[in-house]
């Protein structure tokens, strides 16, 4: 498995391009914003796009799933159905988070309609990506329809807003909630052995036991 991680939006989200080395194909979690960087890794790399894989619907996570739709039009667009709602509101977020109209363009906001979600991912369901294997587990807290990605045999799980490197996901937004969120780290990422990377949504990769070992919101 190849992982290729694009910094992306002011928030500094992790956009990933993940590919099987053996077959070339491919898959991209999160695209953030419109990215020519990443449409141009996956060209000059010769990969076959096969889905675009949302952790949850918040703008900086899908800003740039239309784009890379545009241009890989034959990717699966995949994410939670409880997300839906908020994924087809990627235009208005900005202007719930206080934003002015006239400000959209400066700041890179002046999101088009995304594209129709193509799959919903379901808890459990695994999703093959060449001879890659990753299983979807609904991990609702920081949004409803939040779901992980855990690669067993790379030992690796992608976890979107869920879990950071020493702390957790905002859970004062819409559809967040404390309680949930801890309770789905414990079952949905936690059940995992501690050699697993952790790859985040924003800041650094970490792992299952130092998360369990020292995360302060999950010694509660």
């Amino acid at each position: 498995m190849k992982i290729a991680e694009f910094v992306q939006t002011p928030f500094q989200q992790n956009t990933r391009v993940v590919s099987c080395e053996q077959t070339g194909k491919a898959i991209c979690i999160d695209p953030g914003e419109e990215s020519p960087e990443v449409v141009e890794y996956i060209e000059q790399n010769g990969l076959d796009l096969a889905a675009i894989c949302l952790t949850h619907g918040h703008l900086d996570h899908v800003g740039g799933a239309a784009y890379l739709h545009d241009r890989f039009p034959e990717a699966d667009v995949i994410a939670h159905r409880e997300e839906a709602e908020l994924y087809y509101s990627l235009p208005k977020q900005p202007m719930l988070m206080g934003i002015q109209p006239h400000q959209l363009a400066a700041l890179g906001m002046d999101y088009a309609e995304p594209p129709k979600i193509t799959r919903f991912a379901e808890h459990e369901d695994v999703l093959e990506v060449g001879e890659l294997r990753f299983e979807i587990r609904h991990c609702p807290g920081h949004t409803l329809g939040h779901i992980v990605l855990v690669e067993e045999n790379e030992r690796t799980v992608f976890s979107g807003d869920c879990l950071f490197s020493g702390t957790i996901g905002r859970t004062d937004l819409p559809g967040g909630n404390f309680q949930r969120l801890i309770g789905s780290i414990r079952s949905e990422i936690l059940s995992l052995p501690d050699d697993f990377t952790v790859c985040c949504g924003h800041g650094p990769d970490t792992t299952v036991g130092r998360e369990r070992a020292s995360n302060p919101f999950l010694s509660m």
